[in-house]
């Protein structure tokens, strides 16, 4: 998972600053490392193999006493539990819809903390890392405005660069690209 450096964050803070001053629009970056904890797929991957061993030792070797049977499902369950916490692990163990859901509502509290609550609207860019999920919301008026497709294609461009280039990088186009698709700020 890439991380932001403190040179990264500044650069990210004074890129939406030059965006919020051009378009008079709040913007909001977040960048999370993982959307959810997901603490139930460790336990019950870990429930489910520590059966099967019991299973396994009932059905082929019947002779093994109970004591020692549960014994060793006990000891499966602590050992595949804790194996299957490891972080990149656990991931492979969550479907893609659910990892995908679980960013989204996080994404969509974000936007409902950061953009809904100041009462002037604005943009969040999410970016959650661990589930490689980026989302784009935009109030209604500014939804309105720009149009979906260019949310889209902002989205787009970013998952797309961030395969083969640094991530401060891109979410900088991104912003970039947010703050061209804005309407400049009328000065009078």
């Amino acid at each position: 998972m890439a991380k932001l450096s403190t040179g990264d964050r500044d650069r990210l803070q004074r890129a939406i600053a030059d965006a919020e001053r051009r378009s008079g629009t709040h913007i909001a970056l977040v960048v999370v490392p993982v959307s959810d904890r997901y603490v139930m797929y460790p336990l019950a991957y870990g429930a489910l193999l520590a059966l099967a061993i019991g299973g396994t030792l009932a059905l082929f070797w019947s002779h093994v006493s109970v004591r020692f049977a549960f014994s060793a499902e006990a000891i499966a369950f602590a050992a595949f539990s804790l194996l299957f916490d490891w972080l990149p692990l656990r991931l492979r163990l969550v479907p893609r819809t659910i990892r995908n859901a679980r960013a989204r509502g996080l994404a969509h509290r974000e936007f409902a903390a950061r953009i809904l609550t100041t009462h002037r609207g604005g943009l969040l860019l999410f970016v959650s890392l661990a589930e490689r999920y980026v989302e784009l919301l935009a109030d209604r008026s500014l939804h309105a405005l720009v149009g979906q497709q260019t949310w889209d294609r902002i989205v787009g461009e970013l998952t797309a660069s961030a395969r083969t280039r640094p991530l401060a990088e891109c979410l900088l186009s991104a912003i970039v690209s947010c703050s061209a698709a804005l309407p400049a700020m009328k000065t009078d």
